[in-house]
């Protein structure tokens, strides 16, 4: 059985996404991270940079942090959504995902969502590249069905629940039609309805 710790963020809705889309027995333990909770003693040890999501293996009493290499390894251990022929390509627009994407969005929330006003500088900056992540990312499932090809993959669950966040970025995502497809797509997967409801209250995925 699989552990989750995790707030109720885009990184941890890509880990609930992956356990229903696998269909593996798991629980869910919240951390709250405005209680500070992620740098208590006993968290930091499974979390060295005080990070969620973490998991929890307690077939193997192994715990992973970093969304990618819990993708990956749940990835393996279920034989799912991680084609060994196409990891190259896959691990790519996963990295890119956890690299650019992520963090680019989540400075776009701080400046644009959480803190508008604060800095005329950051709200601008971040606009701006989000608003080319989008684009790249049209660009890109303009000539491929999912991001790394014709098959859906760990590299689209993680980028599903940023994208999900489209009304907090006030970008559009209507107007990138090819970005649409995929999200609306992704967004009627019965693994995906179920994880995007991290905590089981009802939760819905934002409707474009």
């Amino acid at each position: 059985m699989i552990e989750l710790l995790t707030a109720n963020t885009p990184n941890g809705k890509k880990i609930s996404i992956m356990l229903e889309e696998i269909h593996f027995d798991y629980k869910v333990t919240k951390i709250n991270i405005y209680k500070d909770e992620q740098f208590k003693p006993e968290f930091k040890k499974i979390s060295p940079f005080s990070k969620t999501p973490v998991i929890i293996d307690h077939d193997t009493d192994h715990s992973i942090f970093e969304t990618g290499a819990i993708l990956i390894y749940l990835a393996e251990k279920s034989g799912k959504f991680y084609e060994t022929s196409q990891r190259n390509i896959i691990n790519q627009w996963l990295m890119g995902q956890i690299a650019y994407v992520g963090p680019m969005l989540g400075q776009h929330h701080q400046f644009h969502h959480y803190n508008p006003g604060k800095s005329e500088f950051g709200e601008k900056r971040y606009f701006k590249i989000s608003k080319r992540i989008y684009q790249e990312l049209d660009t890109r499932l303009s000539v491929s069905k999912y991001l790394a090809g014709n098959d859906y993959t760990i590299a689209d669950i993680a980028t599903f629940p940023w994208i999900a966040r489209h009304d907090w970025h006030d970008i559009g995502l209507k107007n990138f039609l090819n970005l649409t497809r995929w999200y609306t797509e992704i967004s009627k997967r019965k693994g995906v309805v179920k994880g995007y409801d991290l905590f089981k209250n009802g939760e819905e995925i934002p409707k474009v």
